[in-house]
């Protein structure tokens, strides 16, 4: 019988990609000596500081980490006031769930290669005690973006693994795909961000036999893996040829064939999924031993639209609520992240609405843990990744809604009830974007910053010159996108510091200004484990 040829180029090439694949797996997740780190020294260092400062004494069994995506001080101020004013209020007098909390402090955000941060460097900061480079999670800033044959080297352990290891259970809860950027970072070690699913890696990667993120995930082997992990994503844990229990014209993307929802199942009997709302609340949080919770192909809709979804999906609170029902029998105590992280996708859309709505909804599902925890035993870190470019201005008068026009000063001494005018004599908004999507200039084209929501309409058309009449606009409405000084296709993160409130076991040691990083350190010294 006659044999194919094989060239020796291919062969060599084949056994190259083999000996990565093989060497890349042999390495321990925690190839990287994290105490080695500098920025894990000065963290740590930080840490003892602001403990020894604030006198800090009793330890914590329970920490929980909630992180809005995005929620820059003047996005807090803002939703501050809507909540306000949505309860009948002026609204600048109100306070936020998390407002209340008695610590305070402000996180330096910037990543170890840009000024300006994303959310995968950010979070990688928070989980881990060591800043890094932008696009990468939980692994050091030697690796370079993408290089997916040195991230064993440089991973780094997060604090969720090392809870699991210790014993605690664990558990992530986001509105976006549980796979993105910030609750990837609590379980993920990889040079690329975008790898959610396989199909999604590089084909490099992909030959070489990386795991993508939705894979790291069914595959943790830290202590016997969440016991909680509850958002979107459905489509990265399906076969490409298997469609959406709830959409049936979307299918899975997974080029492997693998269906990891059935693999977690089988890896966790007695563990209970749910796709839709009405399958969560059926499930008994005081008895099931794990949940997986996967409520949209992609991310779960916006609050402004969960109505409109046709599997119906529950809130982030309701979301909070079960995992802690799980997590609140744990023994040895828990560890859980909720992430508001459609407040981020609002911004980058140029939507101040959605991105206000959503930081309400996160502030419900703080007020939820509050609740149902106790300060002597439990710890609550609430902070954000990075900012927006939003903008409060303009001199509106008190109580004048947030969402409208600016209606007020006319001068240093003169208030009016009609809206101020700029030089041209056409209103403005309280609410503005630095960049973004809602640039007045014209185009025939759909801003690309509405990708998270692609019903929306343009807020303008025509315009050629100058800013829009706004006289007979509805600027309060839903799909109003705000106007924007720059004009980009999406909206960017803000480079500002965000604030940090916290309460319970550990929380004095939140005060000052400090590295992303030294949030991890706090979290980990208020468990006794530095």
């Amino acid at each position: 019988m006659n044999r194919p040829t094989v060239a020796p180029a291919l062969v060599v090439h084949s056994l190259v990609l083999s000996l990565v694949a093989v060497t890349m797996l042999a390495v321990p997740a925690r190839a990287a000596d994290p105490h080695a780190n500098p920025w894990w020294k000065a963290g740590h260092a930080a840490a003892e500081r602001a403990r020894d400062e604030s006198g800090v004494k009793g330890r914590a069994k329970n920490v929980i980490l909630f992180v809005g995506d995005g929620m820059g001080i003047a996005t807090v101020t803002a939703a501050r006031i809507l909540a306000g004013q949505r309860a009948g209020k002026t609204g600048e007098e109100n306070r936020l769930s998390f407002e209340t909390l008695p610590f305070t402090a402000l996180s330096k955000t910037y990543n170890t290669d840009f000024q300006v941060p994303d959310s995968a460097g950010t979070i990688s900061a928070m989980t881990t005690g060591v800043k890094t480079r932008m696009g990468v999670l939980g692994i050091d800033e030697t690796v370079p973006r993408g290089d997916f044959a040195a991230a064993a080297a440089g991973s780094v352990p997060t604090i969720l693994e090392q809870a699991e290891d210790r014993g605690l259970w664990t558990g992530v809860v986001t509105t976006t795909t549980v796979t993105h950027a910030t609750p990837a970072g609590t379980y993920a070690h990889t040079p690329e961000r975008n790898w959610e699913g396989d199909a999604k890696l590089s084909d490099a990667a992909r030959q070489a036999g990386f795991p993508d993120i939705a894979r790291q995930l069914i595959e943790q082997a830290h202590g016997n893996g969440p016991e909680v992990v509850l958002g979107g994503g459905r489509a990265f844990f399906l076969p490409a040829d298997r469609a959406d229990p709830e959409r049936p014209d979307v299918k899975g993307t997974r080029l492997d064939g693998r269906d990891l929802v059935a693999e977690w199942q089988k890896k966790n009997p007695g563990g209970e999924y749910a796709w839709n709302a009405a399958q969560l609340e059926q499930v008994d949080g005081k008895t099931a031993p794990k949940i997986l919770g996967l409520f949209d192909p992609g991310h779960m809709q916006f609050n402004a639209d969960r109505a409109k979804d046709p599997g119906g999906e529950p809130t982030l609170a309701q979301m909070t609520a079960k995992a802690l029902d799980v997590l609140q029998r744990a023994p040895e105590g828990y560890f859980l992240l909720v992430e508001g992280g459609r407040i981020d996708h609002g911004h980058h859309a140029g939507n101040a609405y959605r991105a206000l709505d959503e930081t309400i909804g996160f502030a419900d599902a703080v007020q939820l843990a509050l609740e149902r925890t106790n300060p002597a035993d439990t710890l609550i870190v609430v902070t954000a990744d990075h900012s927006h470019t939003l903008t409060i201005s303009g001199y509106p008068k008190r109580g004048n809604p947030i969402l409208g026009l600016v209606v007020g000063a006319l001068g240093e001494d003169k208030v009016s009830d009609q809206p101020a005018p700029d030089l041209t004599g056409r209103p403005y908004t309280t609410l503005n974007y630095a960049n973004g999507p809602g640039y007045t200039g014209k185009s025939d084209a759909q801003p690309a910053g509405v990708k998270h929501f692609p019903h929306l309409p343009k807020s303008y058309e025509g315009i050629t010159q100058g800013r829009p009449d706004l006289s007979t606009v509805d600027v309060t409405s839903p799909d109003y996108l705000e106007e924007s000084t720059i004009a980009l296709g999406s909206e960017t993160h803000g480079g500002e510091d965000v604030g940090i409130w916290a309460r319970g076991p550990g929380a004095p040691a939140f005060h000052g200004t400090q590295e992303q990083n030294f949030i991890y350190h706090a979290m980990a010294q208020a468990l006794g484990w530095d």
